[in-house]
């Protein structure tokens, strides 16, 4: 209806006409049929507008009041030159001019109203709003207000719903939007600062109705909540046991002094020191400590800022002090008040006591003066010689101490120090003097202190600081003597297996393989190429030898590479080399070597059976085997004076 509004003043001179005074009832004129138009935006409209109808000898012009290169006439047609866009342009106007020879005769307007169409998706002004919002604000009041949520559609005739999501859990049970048009964020419960310290939305808009409407256009913003504590909260002092999430029950102290002496440290009490903390963490408000009430004659003085409790003046005779202590805010605005409870107990002069009767240290021989002796049962820790009041643990701040009988060594507060360079090692004892400044009693203990000649270990995680090799050069050493340990382990190898390598494969239990130049019976072939001429007895010397001497048995060995063992018969007769024969059989030991029996003429229906072993590598024997005297390589592999039973089997 607004466009529609702005065309009746022009339509009123739609029909208007410029005509030369005195020629109205004679000349022509332009005219349109007509002159108002709608089309949708983002239409491209390629037909002409209208027709124009211009008389003779006139032409038809755009005039200066056309909207700029929304038109354009070709021969006596108007076209629309751009596709409209109703939110730049809702209104196009196209003023036509007809003229006769330069001058004006007909001034006519055509109007083009531009339809909006849901084509633009709304926008927020933000894509994240953090706001801050105080934890005691009140049910039902606006958070965040419309004008700050509300987002923008350039559709002008769009409504937009909006719709809060919840990021965080529970969050939608302490907000929502006042409606589904109205943005507005609203409060519905009591905020918690300690419960829900923050809380994160998700805010859609939609240009429509529901998701089944077309065309829909939607847009999405975040809204981060955090809760602000407010100062809802009294200090509490600790330890407080809470009743529910915003009262706690506070505690209250309790301790001693002791009659007619005035302590040098504040005062040991029960729970725990005097402390308080504001009950509202979040803003941790400074406490500040004080005695309202109970103070008598200015016995005791509160510190403000730590609240330690000490003793100003002694107490003469027991009684009981009931003190009010205040803890308040540092801004002033809330405090709350406990009760310490004193007792003021005769002391029975008790002198203090050491827990152990020997204490054991240690230190480096060679240590310097002003060096900590160490525990000996830690010897990362120093050690510490602490005595104990037994009435008043109060009392233990003013015992003192000092080692009575020995100048190497001296007391600072609870720890022992050397005096002087200890340059040599072995055990010392000193005496150790507790003295309580208060009561004036005394008492005393040993330590025995163990001069070491190095430094005790220490078990910290700090780099020390004495280090001749960094870790650069203890790698490189290593991977030196690495390599060296490898080449040693091959060498050995080498070794082993030149020297050693046929025994052990002898011993393996597995049959060795015939090597060409070997030490098994090479009148055994296979039977592709048997060949069973036997073997050449060995030869003997014709010169008689002498009998040798009875020998103690030799323990029993393989058999001797330089020959074949000699027959047994042949041995013991010492006859001539036809005397006995030998046959090798196929059946192979499994160490080595074939069995062979020997036969000759006399033997009768018992045969010697012999088992030629693989004979052990040795470097002369395998230089000799091929070439060696026969009767020396009999000797060596066995003889009558050879007892059954090694490696050769007699049968």
């Amino acid at each position: 209806m607004g466009s529609w509004a702005l065309l009746w003043p022009p339509l009123l001179f739609t029909g208007l006409l410029v005509r030369p005074p005195g020629t109205m009832a004679q000349a022509q004129y332009c005219s349109v049929n007509k002159d108002i138009f709608e089309v949708e935006e983002n239409t491209n409209v390629t037909e002409p507008l209208v027709d124009i109808h211009v008389p003779e000898g006139q032409e038809v012009t755009l005039g200066a009041l056309s909207t700029p290169f929304a038109f354009r006439i070709q021969g006596n047609q108007l076209f629309l030159n751009v596709t409209p866009d109703y939110e730049e342009k809702s209104l196009l106007e196209a003023q036509l001019l007809c003229q006769s020879g330069g001058t004006l005769v007909t001034q006519l307007r055509v109007f083009v109203s531009v339809l909006d169409v849901n084509d633009n998706a709304p926008e927020f002004p933000f894509k994240t709003k953090e706001i801050r919002v105080e934890e005691d604000t009140k049910v039902n009041s606006t958070v965040i207000p419309e004008t700050q949520l509300q987002a923008e559609d350039r559709d002008k005739d769009d409504i937009l719903f909006y719709t809060l999501q919840e990021m965080t859990a529970g969050a939608s049970d302490y907000f929502s939007l006042v409606s589904v048009n109205r943005p507005a964020l609203r409060l519905d419960r009591p905020l918690d600062f300690y419960e829900r310290p923050n809380m994160t939305f998700w805010l859609l808009v939609r240009d429509t109705p529901g998701e089944n409407v077309e065309p829909s256009h939607t847009a999405t913003a975040t809204l981060v909540l955090n809760v602000v504590p407010a100062d809802l909260r009294p200090p509490w002092f600790l330890p407080c046991t809470f009743s529910d999430g915003y009262v706690c029950i506070q505690a209250q102290y309790h301790g001693a002094v002791p009659t007619g002496h005035i302590l040098p440290s504040p005062l040991v009490l029960r729970p725990g020191p005097i402390y308080a903390e504001d009950g509202d963490r979040g803003i941790n408000q400074p406490i500040i400590y004080s005695i309202f009430r109970g103070n008598v004659n200015g016995t005791f003085i509160i510190h403000p800022d730590s609240g330690n409790l000490t003793v100003a003046r002694s107490v003469p005779s027991p009684m009981t002090f009931l003190l009010l202590v205040k803890g308040q805010q540092a801004d002033l605005a809330r405090y709350s008040v406990t009760q310490v409870t004193v007792e003021a107990v005769a002391a029975a002069g008790s002198p203090p006591r050491f827990p152990q009767r020997l204490y054991r240290g240690t230190v480096a021989r060679g240590a310097g003066a002003g060096v900590v002796v160490k525990d000996a049962a830690a010897p990362s820790q120093p050690l510490r010689i602490q005595a104990q009041d037994p009435e008043f643990s109060d009392l233990n701040s003013a015992i003192t101490y000092r080692i009575t009988n020995h100048s190497h060594f001296r007391m600072e507060g609870e720890v022992v120090l050397t005096t002087t360079t200890l340059a040599q090692a072995g055990a010392f004892y000193a005496e150790v003097e507790a003295h309580n400044t208060v009561t004036s009693g005394t008492a005393t203990t040993v330590i025995e202190i163990q001069v070491s000649e190095q430094e005790p270990p220490s078990t910290g995680g700090g780099p020390s600081e004495d280090k001749r090799f960094s870790v650069v050069d203890m790698a490189a050493l290593g991977g030196v003597l690495g390599a060296l340990l490898l080449l040693a382990l091959l060498g050995l190898a080498v070794l082993v297996h030149k020297h050693y390598g046929p025994r052990l494969k002898c011993c393996s239990g597995k049959a060795p393989e015939p090597q060409p130049q070997g030490f098994d019976n090479q009148a055994f072939l296979p039977d592709h190429k048997a060949n069973w001429a036997p073997v050449p007895s060995p030869t003997h010397d014709p010169k008689p030898a002498e009998a040798p001497m009875p020998a103690e048995p030799a323990p029993p060995g393989p058999a001797s590479p330089g020959g074949a063992p000699e027959p047994p018969a042949a041995a013991r007769a010492g006859g001539s080399p036809t005397a006995v024969r030998s046959i090798l059989t196929k059946e192979r030991r499994p160490e080595g070597g074939y069995k062979a029996v020997w036969f000759g003429e006399d033997i009768g229906t018992e045969a010697d059976v012999v088992v030629l072993n693989a004979p052990t590598l040795d470097v002369d024997g395998a230089s000799d085997s091929g070439s060696g005297d026969e009767g020396e390589g009999a000797g060596r592999g066995g003889g009558p004076y050879d007892a059954p039973g090694g490696d050769d089997s007699y049968i």
